[in-house]
Parts: structure tokens; C-alpha cells; sequence
């Protein structure tokens, strides 16, 4: 079987491929129109975030048997259409579980001790001690929406600071583990000290995070958000922290986010985020909470065994 690879990945994964006798081609610097020339001689096709994978594309792999993105959102392929066609839809959301988990916890942290407002001060030779006052995780109910392996693995990392976890999944039942109790979303509303997304992009969840849902809580509340920029509505956000409703935010992802996971030109930025940007209760990363020297091994060596068990098995 011929694989594509279009995207950046670790040797792993055409190492493992190779040796389960797959033939390789990887063209990193191939855009959408060298993709739609080349594809119907592939029987995979590997991604990353280049580009998407639409109803366009994949009528045109008239060979393909799967897709496979080194990753875990698959928003950028048409899984539905692709499945109905036969195609197998893989991700890989075990390699980077863990690196998400870490990351949320540390920008929770750097949150709430303020870590980085008095590390620039201290560079500046600023030393404000009562003004950097922190707080504790300890006592406060974290709510998870979304208790896949990302909601599990961060709520794996807060065992050891004696809070409480929620968990609300509309698509899971029974999924109470010692790490997180199972509740109703009504609940999350009700006891929720600091939220956490981990929930996929989809048409459900787009702007999911909007001014009525923040509403509904009935404490004022911290958000992380690692999953996908734009399950929050930026306008809505900024108003909600200038209204004191949302006490902080930590963000790994914006709605303002090209496909790439870059952000918007700096003369386009739109005046909500700016407004966001400036706000000291509010903490940023580029897109990187599941981006670390593990996880870009174990993201692709996860997936390739996933090809090789998925495609060995229809032979």
C-alpha cells in the first residue's frame, strides 16, 4: 500500500510503516492542488494541520482506505463523508493526553499564583509581594466538560491537590472514575469553581462557550480552554471577565486561529481580542498544550500502529 505524508511527523512513524511493508512518500511542501493532482494513487494519506480533507478531496482518492491525522481533533476531515465512502478515519489522541493534562494544570497554577505577572516584574526589578497574593487549588470543584482522554488525564494530574472534579459528557454514561465523578450538566453549572473544555470542534460545539452558557453558572468561575479556540465565543468572554462573571481564563487556543494554528495577521486582529489580550487576569500559550518532545513521538507511534493493525486486518 502507497502512504502520503503531507505534514511533519516523527521518523517513527515511516520508520514502523516501512518495516510493515507500506511504501512511503513524504511531501511536506505539498499545498492542496498538489494533493488533488496526486491522490488517487495513495491508499493512505497522513495529516497533520495542513490542510482540510473535504468532500473534494476525498472523492478524488478513488484508492483510499484511511486517513490518518497525527493528532487528535479531526475537524479538518470530513470523517462523516469519508466513513460513508468506506474510508477509515484515525487519530492518534493517546500520544498527546498526557502533555495536554500537564499544560492545563501549569497555566491553572501560573493563573492563580500569578506566576508570570511577578516573573516580569521581577526582571524589571519589581518586587510586589501582597499584590501577587495567590491562590489554592485545594477546596475548589473543578467542572470538566468532555471526558475523553484529555478531560481524563488532567483530571488524573489534580489527585494530588485535594479538590473535587466533575465530569459532564453528553455522549458517555458511566465513566466515574477515581480521578472524576459523573455528573449532569446542570450540576457543573451549579458547583463549578474553575471549568476546563475538552470537548471537539464540531457544528455542536462551536461557540458552545457563549455569553447564555456562561450565564448559567451560578458561581463566578475560572476557564481553561485547550481544546479548540473557537467552542468560545472571544466577545462573549471579554465581556464576561469585565463583568466579573469569568474571574480569569487560561487559554491554549483562540477563536481567531487560522486552520494552521496560527494566529490572525496583527493588523486584523479583532478589537475583542485585544481587549482580551491586555487583560492581567487572562494567560496565553500558542496552540502547544499537547506539543511536547513526548508527545511528538508518541503521537506518531501510536498512529502507525493504528495503520498497520486497521489496514493489515482488511487484507
Amino acid at each position: 500500500m502507497k502512504v502520503l505524508i503531507i505534514d511533519s511527523a516523527h521518523r517513527v512513524l515511516i520508520d514502523n510503516l516501512k518495516d510493515a511493508g507500506f511504501e512511503i512518500v513524504h511531501e511536506p511542501e505539498f499545498e492542496r492542488e498538489d494533493i488533488l493532482r496526486e491522490i488517487e494513487d495513495y491508499d493512505v494519506i497522513i495529516v497533520r494541520s495542513k490542510i482540510i480533507i473535504d468532500k473534494e478531496v476525498i472523492d478524488k482518492a478513488i484508492k483510499l482506505k484511511c486517513i490518518a491525522r497525527v493528532g487528535a481533533g479531526m475537524d479538518a476531515i470530513d470523517v462523516e463523508y469519508a466513513e460513508k465512502k468506506g474510508i477509515k478515519c484515525l487519530n492518534s489522541p493517546e500520544g498527546n493526553r498526557d502533555a495536554v493534562g500537564e499544560h492545563a494544570l501549569g497555566m491553572l497554577l501560573s493563573l492563580f499564583n500569578k506566576i508570570s505577572i511577578a516573573d516580569h516584574q521581577v526582571r524589571k526589578g519589581i518586587w510586589k509581594r501582597e499584590e501577587n497574593r495567590g491562590l489554592e487549588i485545594k477546596g475548589k470543584t473543578i467542572g470538566l466538560i468532555g471526558y475523553g482522554n484529555m478531560g481524563n488525564a488532567f483530571a488524573q494530574r489534580l489527585t494530588g491537590f485535594d479538590c473535587r472534579v466533575l465530569a459532564y459528557d453528553k455522549y458517555k454514561t458511566n465513566y466515574s472514575n477515581q480521578f472524576a465523578q459523573e455528573v449532569s450538566l446542570e450540576t457543573i453549572f451549579k458547583e463549578t469553581d474553575i471549568l476546563s473544555l475538552h470537548v471537539p470542534l464540531t457544528e455542536e460545539t462551536k461557540y458552545m462557550v457563549d455569553n447564555a452558557f456562561i450565564s448559567n453558572f451560578q458561581k463566578p468561575i475560572y476557564l481553561i480552554n485547550t481544546s479548540r479556540g473557537k467552542v468560545v465565543r472571544t466577545m462573549d468572554l471579554t465581556q464576561k471577565i469585565k463583568e466579573g462573571k469569568i474571574l480569569g481564563a487560561c487559554l491554549d487556543v483562540l477563536e481567531y486561529e487560522e486552520f494552521t494554528c496560527e494566529l490572525c495577521p496583527k493588523d486584523n486582529i479583532p478589537q475583542d481580542l485585544i481587549d482580551l489580550l491586555q487583560m492581567p487576569n487572562t494567560i496565553f500559550s500558542p496552540h502547544i498544550a499537547g506539543w511536547t518532545v513526548e508527545s511528538y513521538y508518541k503521537l506518531a507511534y501510536n498512529l502507525s500502529q493504528k495503520i498497520i493493525q486497521t489496514l493489515k486486518a482488511t487484507e
